[in-house]
């Protein structure tokens, strides 16, 4: 592969991670752009493993040999049996200079652990260069050529070195993304959930209630504190926000009870939790379960509940916006009981009523401002 060649496998590469979805996408486009730059027959990303002293490999791809998997679950090796990274760790890179890629290969008196690995594969020769993402190593790229193909030389370790600074320009922004997505979706006290999260899981969850014919679940918990008030204004914020976060602990504590289910902090003092399968029956007592240990905490006045299941007589639920209202208007129920146990719209006819009697008079509401424009 000539200059302008390797100069398209490097853009290539580098567009490749920047258009997956997801992390190990990204790195399956680094190492599947790695192998087809260097005209490789096998590639694999391995990250170090600092606390447990080994190198896991996160993928293969091309022409895998038996007991190799795309994906694999727990592929490591000892750092140790590798002696040359941790010379090149600790000495060549410390002394001076940045990292650069090696060749190794199967033939030789002395072919080292790498060889024999090769050997035993049925590959000739290979490539390994340094991951290094802010200074510090990060992991390796490999790229292996089968018996027969011609040997890696030095050229090809150099241009490796700048294929593996592609893959951490490319992981880097991938960290950076991920940090943005978990922001904009998660609420910065509690660490759950937040709004916008709950919006997006509804919708899909919605979606396939749909394309199920309804047989779907999709159920919806929204959560009131009580108390929160009082303990802002006579034990202090930090005390109220103790509370927030202890409840949180509890709601994702039972919601784990739930098979995928969402919990959120959907702000102030007002939680939530979908699911999406699970019966309404479970869903129920899994809310249950979550008032009795709110009721328990050593702050505030326990938590009001509602439910909205698909599972129970609600009618049709079109939108999430029905499901909250109807969520909602079963949790005020439940604080103005100051009910011990949620309250299930579906269950409790007046809330599938006041919620749609509310509904009906915002749409009055919103046709009589627009006969007045």
């Amino acid at each position: 592969m000539g200059v302008d060649g390797r100069l398209r496998a490097v853009v290539g590469l580098a567009q490749a991670m920047a258009a997956a979805c997801a992390p190990h996408e990204s790195v399956r486009a680094a190492a599947r752009g790695a192998r087809l730059a260097m005209d490789g027959s096998f590639a694999a990303i391995s990250a170090w493993e600092r606390e447990r002293g080994c190198l896991r490999v996160l993928v293969n791809d091309g022409e895998r040999r038996a007991g190799e998997e795309e994906f694999p679950k727990d592929e490591s090796y000892p750092v140790h049996d590798f002696p040359e990274i941790t010379e090149f760790l600790h000495e060549r890179w410390v002394g001076g200079g940045g990292p650069h890629a090696w060749v190794e290969s199967a033939v030789g008196d002395r072919p080292g652990r790498r060889g024999e690995a090769l050997r035993l594969r049925g590959r000739g020769t290979c490539v390994v260069a340094p991951i290094v993402l802010s200074g510090r190593a990060w992991g390796e790229l490999y790229v292996a050529r089968d018996e027969g193909l011609p040997d890696f030389d030095e050229d090809d370790a150099e241009f490796a070195t700048v294929l593996a600074a592609v893959v951490a320009a490319g992981l880097a922004q991938n960290d950076r993304l991920e940090e943005a997505r978990r922001l904009a979706f998660t609420d910065p006290l509690t660490g759950l959930a937040n709004r916008r999260a709950v919006d997006m899981r509804l919708d899909e969850a919605l979606e396939e209630h749909r394309r199920s014919g309804a047989r779907t679940v999709v159920s919806l918990v929204v959560c009131d504190l009580n108390g929160l008030k009082k303990v802002n204004d006579t034990q202090g914020h930090a005390m109220g926000d103790r509370l927030l976060e202890r409840f949180g602990s509890v709601l994702s504590l039972c919601g784990a009870m739930l098979p995928g289910a969402l919990v959120a902090r959907l702000g102030g003092d007002e939680f939530c939790l979908v699911s999406v399968g699970p019966s309404a029956d479970e869903v129920v007592r899994v809310t249950e379960e979550v008032c009795l240990r709110a009721a328990g905490l050593e702050l505030g006045e326990g938590v009001a509940c509602g439910v909205a299941s698909t599972g129970d007589p609600i009618g049709p639920v079109k939108s999430s916006r029905r499901l909250f209202r109807l969520a909602d208007a079963a949790q005020y129920k439940a604080k103005a009981a100051r009910s011990a146990k949620p309250v299930v719209a579906g269950r409790d006819t007046a809330v599938v009523r006041l919620a749609d009697a509310a509904q009906q008079e915002a749409a009055g509401e919103r046709r009589r401002f627009r006969g007045r424009q």
